[in-house]
């Protein structure tokens, strides 16, 4: 098991590596991105001193049309400056040695211009975190009580219902289940706000918030678990040891709370932190919709806005969780079902 998580930590950072590296060519390709077009001749300035500070822009007293095109032209107290893009290989050197060096992501040019990408995220993953916590907390034991519910019963009418309701609720997506409690519950009935409050709101009006995107998040995720416990129950319920242990004379309740449940759950539990993942990702629109300050949120505005050292974060983080998830999701296999050994050879 050592040796198998330590192969896939190392393959983990590789593949971070790999997609951070592909994103920023990606990015960047598309060019400096001046949002200050049309401001003062010394708010330019300001912005592209920081691009060249960073590595991304290199400036003569005079035009170089040698080095491409033309970025801006500026004059500043009598001075020219004229401003030129660095070649990708260069500006990528530059962004790894601000990381390594200094852990400098590169600062926000619209979204809060001058201030640290690091900063902004950190200020709003949070948010992002607490929504997707208690959607998961919200959701596992409903999903898991409908499931068992679901399997005990098969084959019955409540078995049925269940099932009709999950093939419904799961055809739905996230943003249209958001859209519809926003025009139910907050427009029609003025139950819950429309909109994520602001700092200054009373405790009682951010706690409603949270009800709306996590009901949201949740129905998909309650369908999820209903349908795999329902699946592995069932398929335990019908396994020939469990028939054996009725056999020596064990009880069907006695039968299912010590063999059958037990068994079913080795696969449902790390199927969880996946379902997180699925969550984590999926909040990315739901964000956008109901003005959360999250990351997603965030993602989205950085594209729009193209503020793209805020973007690079922003894609970091979200690749780090989803590998770091996957780690633990294969490692936890091995840890609930002690006849499981990752990696290990025969």
């Amino acid at each position: 098991m050592l040796k198998y998580s330590i192969k896939r930590i190392i393959l983990a950072l590789i593949t971070a590596f790999i997609i951070i590296t592909l994103t920023f060519f990606l990015v960047k390709s598309l060019g400096i991105a001046d949002t200050t077009f049309g401001a003062k001749e010394n708010v330019r300035y300001g912005f592209f001193m920081k691009q060249y500070n960073l590595g991304y822009v290199e400036y003569y007293a005079y035009e170089r049309p040698d080095l491409g095109k033309l970025l801006a032209h500026l004059t500043i107290d009598g001075e020219e400056y004229f401003f030129y893009e660095k070649p990708l290989v260069i500006q990528y050197g530059n962004w790894l040695r601000n990381i390594v060096t200094k852990w400098d992501w590169g600062t926000s040019t619209s979204i809060q211009p001058n201030t640290s990408a690091i900063y902004i995220i950190a200020e709003r993953l949070p948010t992002s975190m607490y929504l997707n916590i208690v959607s998961v907390f919200f959701s596992v034991p409903i999903g898991i009580g409908l499931g068992i519910l679901a399997g005990l019963k098969k084959n019955t009418w409540i078995d049925h219902l269940i099932s009709t309701l999950v093939m419904v609720f799961i055809s739905i997506p996230s943003f249209v289940v958001i859209s519809f409690l926003i025009y139910i519950l907050a427009y029609q009935t003025h139950l819950l706000p429309s909109l994520w409050p602001t700092p200054s709101e009373p405790m009682a009006v951010k706690v409603s918030a949270f009800i709306i995107p996590v009901l949201s998040l949740s129905f998909g995720s309650i369908c999820g678990y209903t349908r795999f416990v329902r699946a592995e129950l069932c398929e335990v319920m019908s396994s020939e040891y469990l028939l054996l242990a009725r056999t020596k004379g064990l009880t069907k309740n006695q039968a299912i709370t010590r063999h059958a449940l037990k068994n079913a759950f080795v696969p449902i539990l790390p199927s969880i932190l996946a379902e997180f993942i699925g969550i984590f990702g999926g909040s990315m629109i739901l964000e956008k919709l109901y003005s959360i300050p999250g990351i997603g949120d965030l993602y989205i505005r950085s594209i729009n806005e193209k503020d793209y050292n805020v973007l690079m974060v922003d894609m970091a983080i979200f690749t780090t969780v989803g590998l770091l998830a996957g780690i633990i999701l294969d490692l936890s296999y091995g840890f609930i079902d002690p006849r499981i050994r990752m990696g290990e050879k025969k």
